[in-house]
Parts: structure tokens; sequence; C-alpha cells
């Protein structure tokens, strides 16, 4: 059972069980949302990720439901702060993505909701081996910057519509990006914008991620 405190916005607070540890998430339901974004964060990331949330904020807005969650507890991320080993681990991070997307498909709020996983850097492939083993629940995927390279087999697997956002500067991701295309045997798309690099600093492009972002749940998880 998860743990819940309001916040001052429509966000709450909650501790959503996976396996021995409790990991803490932001969960946000705006009135009427028929679908729900669950993000999963890239190594040295959090869910307070200013870029992360304001992908957040935008869907929101538009009418869909988010949960901005931490993979790793707190215990987890102090212990591996020195080899950063597990937030590299794609099958752990998978597994935990597994386990929330079972957490929301019971809770009481997020039941019956379509589901949509929002992934960057290595949490873009800990999204796609997700979306793989529960594509039953997953109705769409986006990934931001990520690695779905590292989901290997998976990406074979997928059935869920799936978005590949990179940087036009970012050279190397790009060409990670376009092999890992190449698997895809389901509805998808790369979308490069133009000019940015990893994490999209440049003026307007985290705007455009938004953007890209917002239109494909919008599209697939209404």
């Amino acid at each position: 059972m998860a743990v819940k405190s309001q916040s001052s916005d429509i966000s709450e607070s909650v501790l959503i069980p996976a396996g021995t540890v409790k990991l803490r998430g932001d969960l946000a339901v705006p009135d009427k949302a028929t679908g729900l974004v669950v993000f999963a964060h890239g190594s040295g990331s959090s869910r307070l990720s200013p870029r992360n949330r304001a992908v957040a904020r935008s869907l929101n807005e538009s009418g869909l439901a988010t949960l901005l969650i931490d993979l790793l507890d707190t215990q987890e991320e102090e212990m591996d702060h020195p080899t950063r080993r597990l937030r590299l681990d794609v099958q752990l991070l998978a597994e935990r993505m597994v386990q929330i997307i079972d957490w929301l498909v019971l809770n009481e709020e997020t039941k019956g909701m379509k589901i949509g996983l929002f992934g960057a850097s290595t949490g873009a492939a800990a999204a796609i081996v997700a979306a793989g083993r529960r594509d039953k629940f997953v109705s769409a995927v986006v990934s931001r910057g990520g690695r779905p390279d590292l989901a290997a087999d998976s990406l074979k697997e997928l059935q869920a519509p799936t978005l590949l956002i990179v940087g036009g500067a970012d050279v190397d991701v790009l060409e990670l990006n376009t092999k890992a295309q190449a698997q895809i045997q389901c509805a998808n798309k790369l979308a490069v914008v133009a000019g940015a690099t990893h994490l999209f600093p440049e003026k307007e492009a985290l705007e455009e991620v938004t953007t890209l972002a917002r239109d494909w749940f919008a599209k697939h998880l209404k």
C-alpha cells in the first residue's frame, strides 16, 4: 500500500513497494484523466529532475496523469554513489518499472488508465524492457536522449508505439537511436531536435521535446 501526503498542487507523495524496498514518487492525477505517464529517470537523475518535471507539468495541463518516481531507494542511492553500478543496471531498473506498473494497475486512483512510459538516458532502456514485459498495460513509450540500444532483444518485443527523441548535435546517441529504431517492429518514430545536445539545454529545445512527447501521449493514451 502506498503512503500518501497531499502537496500544495495536484501531486501527492507515494511510496510504492518494489521487492524489499519502497520507492518514492510524486503522483499527479488531473480531473478526468484517462491516461498516465510514468517517468524512468536516467543515471544520476531522480524524480526531482527539472527537465522531466517540466514535461510532466505540460502533460498534467493536457489532462494526463503523471508519476515521477525514483527507481532506487535512499539507501541504494547512497551505496551506489561511488560506483553507479545499480543506476546503470538496466534489468534491475526494468524490474522496478514492472512492479510500478503492476501497482498502478491495481491502485484505486489509476486503475483502468492507459499507461505510457517516458524514459531518459538509461531509463529509456528500462522503460522499453518493462513495456515488453507488460505489453497488455503499456500503450506508448517515449525516449528522451535515451539509450534504447541497451534494451537489446527487448526492442523486437515492443508492441507499444514508440517515439525516440534525440538532439541533432548529440551525434553518438543519435547513431545509437537510429540503429535501435531499425530493430523496433511496432509503430515508431525518430524525432531529431535540430542543434540540441544530450540534455537539451539549448533555447527552446526542451520546449520542442515537451511538445513532441505531449502530442505522442495524447494520441495514444486518450
